[in-house]
C-alpha cells in the first residue's frame, strides 16, 4: 500500500439564498471540552457563501463549550444556531441519534454530521451537499480514502490502523465504501426518517460504520466525496482503545444482522 497526501482540487457553487432565512440544511456537532474550537467552527460555517443552520450537542463539558454557544446564539446567530445540553458523557452516537430526531422534527432536508476541531473542513459542506442535493445521492460521505490516504498530521501509526480498519470492515460487512469509518457525512432527510434510530446500538465510532451499512441495506444510494482530513491542532482527542475495540467487533455483528433483519425501505 502506498501512503500519500494528495491535493483535491474544489470545485466551487454559487447560491443565491437569502443569509436572514432559515436553510434548508444543518451541520450537528457534538462537542466535549471544545471551547479552544467551537466558536471559530461555528463562524466558519457562518461565514460560507451557502447558508447553513447549525446544532451543538454538548455532553455537559466542564470547560465552558456550552456557554461559548450560549453566548453566540444570544449576540450574533439567534434562529440560526441552536444547542441540546446533556448531562454527562453520553456517547457520540446517542449525540447523533438525538441531534437526527431533532433534525427530522425540524423538517430539515439535508443533515451533517461534522467534528468540531477542524478535522473536516467546512468549505467542503456545500460540495457534500452538492452529491445530494443536485446529484441525486441520499448519502454524501467526506472521505479519506476514495483517492489514495488524504490525511494530515496523523502519526503513522494511526493512518495505518484507520485505512486496515476500513478494509476489515469492507471484507467483513461487503460495504463498497472505501472509508466505513468517516464521520463527516450529509444524508437527505428520508435517510434518517426511514433508519429506525431507537435500534441503532452502537455510541463510538462503530455507529459511523452502523449508519452507512443500514442506509445500504435500506436501499439508499450512497456517494464518498474526496476529502482532506486534518488532524486537529487544538484539543484533545476522544479517540481510545474501547471505541476501536467496538468498531472491530461490532461489524460482525452488523454482519449477523445483514442477513437475518428487516431492514425498512424508504417509502
Amino acid at each position: 500500500m502506498s501512503i500519500f497526501v494528495s491535493r483535491i482540487q474544489t470545485k466551487s457553487f454559487t447560491f443565491k439564498a437569502d443569509r436572514n432565512m432559515r436553510s434548508d440544511s444543518v451541520v450537528i456537532i457534538p462537542t466535549y471540552n471544545e471551547k479552544e474550537n467551537i466558536e471559530n467552527i461555528i463562524r466558519a460555517v457562518f461565514g460560507l457563501e451557502q447558508p447553513f443552520d447549525m446544532l451543538i450537542i454538548d455532553d455537559g463539558s466542564p470547560d465552558g463549550t456550552a456557554a461559548i454557544v450560549k453566548r453566540l446564539m444570544a449576540d450574533e446567530f439567534k434562529d440560526r444556531l441552536h444547542l441540546i445540553e446533556r448531562t454527562g458523557k453520553l456517547g457520540l452516537g446517542t449525540a447523533y441519534i438525538a441531534g437526527f430526531k431533532w433534525a427530522v422534527a425540524q423538517k430539515y432536508d439535508y443533515i451533517f454530521e461534522m467534528d468540531a476541531d477542524f478535522s473536516h473542513n467546512p468549505n467542503d459542506l456545500p460540495r457534500l451537499y452538492a452529491a445530494c442535493a443536485q446529484e441525486g445521492y441520499d448519502v454524501a460521505i467526506g472521505s479519506r480514502y476514495v483517492n489514495g490516504v488524504n490525511v494530515v498530521n496523523w502519526p503513522m501509526g494511526r493512518i495505518l490502523m484507520s485505512y486496515y480498519a476500513s478494509k476489515y470492515v469492507r471484507i467483513i460487512t461487503g460495504l463498497k465504501i472505501n472509508d466505513t469509518t468517516a464521520g463527516f457525512k450529509c444524508y437527505r432527510r428520508r435517510v434518517l426518517e426511514t433508519i429506525e434510530l431507537d435500534k441503532v446500538r452502537f455510541k463510538g465510532y462503530a455507529f459511523q460504520i452502523e449508519m452507512k451499512f443500514t442506509a445500504k441495506q435500506c436501499g439508499f444510494k450512497i456517494k464518498e466525496v474526496p476529502v482532506i482530513f486534518v488532524n486537529r491542532e487544538l484539543g484533545t482527542s476522544k479517540m481510545s482503545g474501547g471505541i476501536f475495540s467496538e468498531a472491530v467487533f461490532g461489524v460482525i455483528r452488523l454482519r449477523l444482522d445483514g442477513w437475518f433483519r428487516h431492514y425498512p425501505k424508504p417509502s
